[in-house]
Parts: structure tokens; C-alpha cells; sequence
């Protein structure tokens, strides 16, 4: 009997021996662990940068079109040339080379011209000289006259300074790799900002300083050639103490 047994134990042991071991425990942990890993998506590529859209009509004339060579790269860029000047990109950089000279130049004038007609005749009569300025405070000009009084060497000297910096603006700086027009590196004093934003905030305000004063030098020319009264005396609020403002008035009869 127990002989019989003992068979018996053996053979169920034996048996067991040639059984698959189950793995239904494992294969549900790997799937639960499949489950927990989120699905990570693939980077996009970078998409290139979308460039605003340019505005049909003209800033400063809206009932214009817009000029297609005025892009509004150039800074003070607002859409004018009523006339069609600037055919392409080549054109409008002439152009605003042509355009930052003279509204350097006019900046110049519009305070050197009400300043001559403050300080010229005291400076003229420190050093001996005859005044420029006419005895009515107007500022030598075509319509004004008076030119010939200038002395020549002052005319060769403003032609030797103007020609030097064209040729310095043709055959050098406009050489350089990021030209703008009107860009010769002039700055003594460091004021030229470095970042990007500050530099179209100075470009910008040049231009729009420039332009105003090209009307008013213009102004004050065909003012002094109407009224044939110098602009300090014609508007003295602008140039004088406010207390020589007042006295000159007083005694003008003007105020009362």
C-alpha cells in the first residue's frame, strides 16, 4: 500500500514536469505597463516666419495707393511718393540717399539761419567785421539777397567739405556689408544704439527731424522775402528770452 502510494505521488510530479508554466500574470503586467507609457509626438519642423502683410493703400495719402517700392523697410517709410519717383529698390535707396543729405543739411540751416540773425551783428562788430545779416535782421538768401557779402573762401570751403563726403559716402562707406543710405559711421559721441530697436528709433527720428526742417528753412525764405522781416524778429516767441519777447512787444504796441 505504501509502495502504491509512493507510484502514485511519482507519477503526478512527473506529469507536472511537462506542463507549460502559465503566463497569463506576466503577459497582463507587460500590457498593463504598455498601457501607462503616453504616446510622445514627433517635433514639428520649425515653420518659416510668417511676413506681415503689406497695406494696399498709402499711410500719408489714403486715398492713394501704396507705392509697390515703398515696402516700409526704410525707416520713416509711410507710403509717399504721389509722383512715382521710385520705380524700384534701387531708385528708392537713391532716393533716400538724396533725401538723409538734405535733411542733414537742412537741419544745419534751420538753426544756423535764425542764429545769424541773433549773433551776427554782435559777432561782426567784436572783431571789426561788417555784418552780414541786413540792417532788418534777414539772413542772406536768393530771395533775400545779400549773398555777394559772403566771402568766397567760405563758399570754397563749404563746396571742398560737401564734395569730400560724397566721395567718402560713393566709394567707401556705401562699400561696407549692411549699408544703409546716409550711413558713414559718424558718431564722436557714441550716441548710436546698439540694440536693433533703437537704432530704427534713431533712423526714424532723423528723417522726420530732417524733413520738417527742410519746410521750415523753406519757410523761413519765402517769410522773410514777404514780410521783409527777419524770422527772429517775425516770431520772436521761438528765438528770444521770453522777457526780451515781451519788453519788444510792449514797446511794439502789440500788447497793450
Amino acid at each position: 500500500m505504501k509502495f502504491s502510494s509512493a507510484i502514485f505521488c511519482a507519477s503526478i510530479t512527473t506529469a507536472s514536469a511537462f506542463v507549460a508554466p502559465s503566463t497569463t500574470s506576466k503577459a497582463s503586467t507587460a500590457i498593463r505597463m504598455g498601457d501607462e507609457i503616453p504616446d510622445i509626438p514627433e517635433p514639428e519642423a520649425p515653420s518659416a516666419p510668417v511676413e506681415p502683410e503689406l497695406p494696399a493703400m498709402s499711410q500719408s495719402m489714403p486715398f492713394m495707393e501704396r507705392p509697390p517700392a515703398l515696402d516700409g523697410s526704410l525707416a520713416g517709410d509711410v507710403g509717399f511718393d504721389p509722383l512715382g519717383f521710385a520705380k524700384n529698390s534701387d531708385d528708392l535707396m537713391k532716393y533716400r540717399e538724396a533725401e538723409v543729405k538734405h535733411a542733414r543739411l537742412a537741419m544745419l540751416a534751420a538753426a544756423g539761419w535764425p542764429i545769424s540773425e541773433l549773433f551776427d551783428a554782435k559777432l561782426a562788430n567784436t572783431f571789426g567785421l561788417d555784418p552780414v545779416v541786413q540792417s532788418a535782421d534777414r539772413a542772406p538768401s536768393i530771395l533775400n539777397g545779400g549773398l555777394g557779402k559772403v566771402s568766397p573762401v567760405y563758399w570754397g570751403v563749404c563746396l571742398a567739405a560737401a564734395a569730400a563726403i560724397d566721395l567718402y559716402g560713393i566709394f567707401k562707406a556705401s562699400k561696407q556689408p549692411g549699408y544703409t543710405p546716409g550711413d558713414y559711421g559718424f558718431d564722436p559721441l557714441g550716441l548710436y544704439p546698439k540694440d536693433a530697436e533703437g537704432q530704427e528709433w534713431f533712423k526714424t527720428a532723423e528723417i522726420k527731424n530732417g524733413r520738417l526742417a527742410m519746410i521750415a528753412i523753406t519757410a523761413f525764405a519765402v517769410q522773410e522775402f514777404v514780410s521783409g522781416t527777419g524770422v527772429v524778429d517775425e516770431t520772436p516767441l521761438f528765438f528770444k528770452p521770453l522777457g526780451t519777447t515781451f519788453h519788444e512787444m510792449t514797446n511794439s504796441g502789440y500788447i497793450n
